[in-house]
């Protein structure tokens, strides 16, 4: 969905929930996840659940509609050219993130980076090493793991649909 989509009161698919917009802004939108049974919870504003700040990203994965999220998913998989994460990759993973709570950054996590080399890295950890956090990453397309410094990690672009479909193309037919 684009931000001109959204209104007050509009429920929506996000991820794995639905959501109510409680607000509207340039760049963003505020919503409410309705996992509670009964509606006092979202009278409103103020709230008694937590309002979030959806981003530019969050809202390009929103639907209106189950069937909405479910058509984009299928389209996104079939076309993207992404590998995607064998269930070893996403246990490690998993496993590592957990054992490394204390990383003050976890945003850090919702955005691959694409190297110089056309490498795609998909960050899903931080450890600290003499006061310096070191990310940790996953090369889906060449299944190898690594890490490098924070600070070399957010000089990386964000990777791009195109970054992907670059980078799938590099592969042996």
């Amino acid at each position: 969905m684009k931000l001109a989509d959204f209104y007050i009161g509009l429920e929506f698919i996000e991820g794995p929930f639905c959501w109510r917009c409680t607000d509207v802004g340039t760049r963003t939108v505020v919503a409410i996840r309705l996992t509670e049974n009964n509606p006092i919870w979202y009278q409103g504003p103020p709230y008694m659940v937590e309002e979030v700040v959806l981003d530019e990203a969050s809202l390009a994965d929103c639907h209106l509609t189950e069937e909405e999220h479910i058509k984009a998913a299928v389209v996104e998989a079939d076309t993207s050219g992404h590998p995607g994460y064998p269930g070893e990759a996403v246990h490690r993973m998993t496993e590592v993130r957990f054992k490394n709570p204390a990383y003050p950054r976890r945003e850090m996590f919702r955005f691959d980076r694409v190297r110089a080399d056309g490498e795609i890295l998909h960050p899903y950890a931080a450890r600290e090493v003499a006061e310096e956090w070191m990310i940790n990453f996953y090369l889906p397309f060449t299944q190898n793991w690594g890490e490098i410094p924070e600070e070399q990690f957010i000089a990386l672009p964000i990777a791009t649909p195109i970054d992907i479909k670059r980078r799938a193309d590099q592969l042996p037919s």
